[in-house]
């Protein structure tokens, strides 16, 4: 069976009708919030981004695939945050027209983990998000953003929890045997062939690949997975200058999807150049 494996991309945005667009606001269609969550015994601090959606409208994982539009912060305005570690509840693979992309209907629950710059202490989140929802027509969001994290807060959030609950399998969870990949030169950058031995994620697998850099542009890649055998998959990876530039094992991310499930595989075990 032939898999398309989708890549991450630069804001790809499906551009709207302009005169539906002025004409619809976002506010009538997604609810918008931070949910404060609560502290941890680690010090650090549970909250989620939720967006509630009106019937028929969607909005994106962090690779999108075909179109739309990831949330997008700027933290800047905040106090007291140190690191941010988004926990990505697994997407759905929709299809409409021809288009393939990856997100989320109904309801987002996007919980992340707030490390304190001083530990113990309250933090003030102050962000401006972007993101894109789409139904006929798909409508960027843009919303600032506020809440309190009490140092306090020790009750944990249901919602916050369930959207936990839904993560990707971790390669030890899938009973990932070995990830391997292959580095070979393009004109214009790098490509990277992965070998993935994995139990079968589901009837219609599909692979993402994802690179560190985001400046760097990957293809649509192809593979197959071979019968009884592992999912072999290639994406052609071009930075801005268009040239080859260096790959390393811990810089590609790969998420096989299927059957509702995921598996995050945050690394090639090893990496080799041809």
């Amino acid at each position: 069976m032939m898999i398309k494996a989708l890549s991450i991309t630069a804001l790809a945005l499906i551009t709207p009708t302009v005169g539906s667009a002025d004409m619809l606001h976002p506010d009538d269609v997604a609810d918008v919030r931070l949910l404060s969550g609560w502290r941890m015994e680690n010090g650090n601090h549970m909250a989620a981004l939720q967006v509630t959606l009106e019937p028929g409208w969607k909005t994106y994982w962090r690779a999108p695939g075909d179109g739309g539009i990831p949330p997008e912060f700027d933290w800047s305005g905040s106090r007291n945050m140190g690191v941010v570690d988004f926990h990505w509840p697994t997407p759905e693979v929709m299809d409409a027209g021809g288009m393939t992309t990856i997100g989320y209907r109904h309801e987002l629950v996007l919980p992340f983990e707030v490390t304190p710059s001083d530990i113990g202490e309250d933090v003030t989140l102050d962000a401006d998000l972007l993101l894109g929802i789409c139904k006929d027509i798909c409508v960027p969001v843009s919303r600032p953003l506020s809440a309190d994290l009490s140092a306090a807060a020790t009750e944990p959030d249901m919602a916050i929890l369930r959207a936990l609950d839904s993560r990707p399998d971790t390669v030890e969870e899938a009973g990932v045997a070995s990830v391997s990949c292959t580095l070979s030169t393009l004109s214009d950058g790098m490509r990277v062939t992965a070998s993935l031995d994995l139990p079968r994620v589901g009837p219609d697998e599909i692979v993402v690949f994802e690179i560190d850099d985001p400046s760097v542009w990957v293809s649509d890649a192809m593979g197959n997975r071979v019968p009884d055998g592992p999912l072999e998959v290639y994406a052609d990876f071009v930075p801005p200058d268009g040239q080859p530039f260096g790959v390393a094992a811990q810089d590609i991310r790969l998420t096989v999807l299927g059957g509702g499930r995921a598996v995050d595989v945050p690394g090639c075990d090893t990496m080799v150049e041809d």
